[in-house]
């Protein structure tokens, strides 16, 4: 296959822009100043099939096969793809030609590359199959041979998914919450600072966690994950949020975990100093995880450290240094939309450009408000104008903030792996918020009638009776 520019360098660029795309004529579409911003669901479509003399800006290819997905399953896209190539043939247009071939090969690549997930789907794997066949069918070994690689390398693909899903099932189950082990919070203490010493030996394999698997997010589970439920029919939902969907769940539940394992690993010392110490450990290491440029893991354990079973233990906080942490907690400040983390992703995304060392390249959204944006997008500007066109220009918007994200998430991890260090974060017990919440009573015992009450219903609820 010819050698495809990488889409992260189409993507962080911040030359990138839809209006910079040539036009291609067509009764179904509108441009304005040389950009399209509508078209026919129809007319869309044709503008992405390739043929012997054109084939689409990778921009578009991206963006339609992304946000199409609102509109149509993927299979019927593939499935007007051979409509279209059997209709030029039956007018005599690409018939015999090698390179339309080449061509229609080189846009499942992109696809296959880029959406791997869409053909989880049985129904779509054969139609891909099938384009694959109506392609290659009569022609040369050589174009042949390339249809069987894109086909082996998409399997190769979703072999990896399957067991990456196999690693999360375990890694979930070893890290599952659970109440104290023994009356006294001291019993199921652990020796945190034997495995993890070195705050920024934590923040490096925490920035590892993060990247791999961010790797495994597909850019189509975001669209999947907020696509209002009448946009697309029951089996669709299904394609989408059952199968693809655990790689969002997945991340999402590893933001929580690590949330509670800062709670956990501060509420569980007997004594105060030694609880302090902790604080201040988790303090600089979510120092440096904002200086690495990963925002996700700063935000969990500034949460971990805001969460009430923690934040309540005022002795302890008394032999803390907080200049640092109250420093770090005003880029959570959600005034002004965030106003605080904003500058300073944008930081990151401008070193990220500019930075030559793969440390510079380094950029982890705080993922629950990357969602949210998603999704704020997608439902204030419309899918559909009232002509009934598809809103291309809230589609090219989409694609930007999509495809920014996806060159961040494909960046390889510049630090080496830490197997004693990432089995401890992934896989250490952590305490459920009841269990939090009788340890910090019992380290500091409650101040007033509500906390009192909790306390005793706590006790009676989670210690073993005698």
């Amino acid at each position: 296959m010819p050698q495809r520019p990488l889409l992260s360098s189409m993507f962080a660029s911040p030359g990138y822009s839809p209006h910079a795309r040539s036009s291609v004529s067509h009764p179904g579409l509108v441009y304005h100043n040389g950009c399209l911003v509508s078209g026919s669901l129809d007319a869309l479509i044709h503008l992405l099939i390739p043929s012997a003399d054109y084939y689409p800006d990778r921009a578009y290819i991206f963006t339609f096969l992304l946000t199409s997905r609102l509109f149509l399953e993927p299979q019927d896209v593939l499935a007007q793809l051979v409509h279209v190539c059997l209709q030029r043939q039956h007018k005599g247009m690409d018939v015999g030609t090698r390179t339309s071939s080449w061509r229609i090969l080189q846009l499942l690549a992109e696809w296959t590359d880029t959406f791997p997930y869409d053909f989880l789907n049985e129904e779509t794997m054969s139609r891909l199959k099938e384009v694959i066949t109506q392609a290659t069918v009569g022609r040369d070994d050589g174009l042949r041979r390339t249809g069987a690689q894109l086909l082996q390398r998409l399997l190769r693909r979703l072999a990896t998914q399957q067991q990456y899903e196999e690693t999360l099932g375990s890694q979930a189950t070893a890290g599952k919450a659970r109440g104290p082990l023994s009356p006294r919070p001291g019993a199921c203490a652990r020796d945190l600072f034997a495995t993890c010493g070195d705050a920024g030996l934590v923040a490096q394999q925490l920035t590892f966690i993060e990247l791999e698997r961010l790797s495994q997010i597909g850019p189509e589970e975001l669209v999947g994950a907020f696509s209002p439920k009448g946009s697309i029919d029951q089996h669709q939902q299904a394609h989408v949020g059952v199968k693809s969907a655990k790689n969002l769940e997945a991340y999402v539940e590893w933001f929580n975990h690590l949330i509670f394992l800062v709670a956990t690993e501060v509420c569980l010392p007997l004594k105060k100093k030694q609880r302090a110490k902790v604080i201040e450990f988790f303090i600089e290491v979510a120092r440096m995880c904002f200086s690495m440029g990963n925002f996700n893991s700063f935000m969990a354990i500034i949460s971990g450290l805001s969460m009430i079973p923690v934040s309540r233990l005022k002795k302890t906080w008394t032999k803390v240094k907080t200049a640092k942490f109250d420093i770090l907690e005003n880029y959570m400040d959600p005034s002004s939309n965030f106003c605080n983390y904003r500058t300073a992703l944008r930081g990151a995304a401008q070193r990220c450009r500019n930075g030559r060392s793969t440390h510079e390249k380094i950029v982890i959204p705080y993922f629950s408000l990357f969602v949210k944006d998603i999704y704020f997008l997608n439902e204030v500007c419309p899918s559909r104008l009232a002509n009934g066109h598809v809103n291309f220009e809230k589609f090219w918007e989409l694609a930007r903030q999509v495809g920014e994200f996806v060159s961040w998430k494909d960046v390889e991890c510049p630090f080496p792996r830490d197997r004693r260090v990432i089995s401890y974060l992934l896989s250490t017990q952590v305490l459920s918020e009841d269990a939090l919440y009788f340890t910090s009573y019992e380290n500091e015992g409650p101040d007033n009638h509500m906390d009192k009450d909790r306390w005793k219903m706590l006790r009676s609820r989670l210690l073993p009776r005698t």
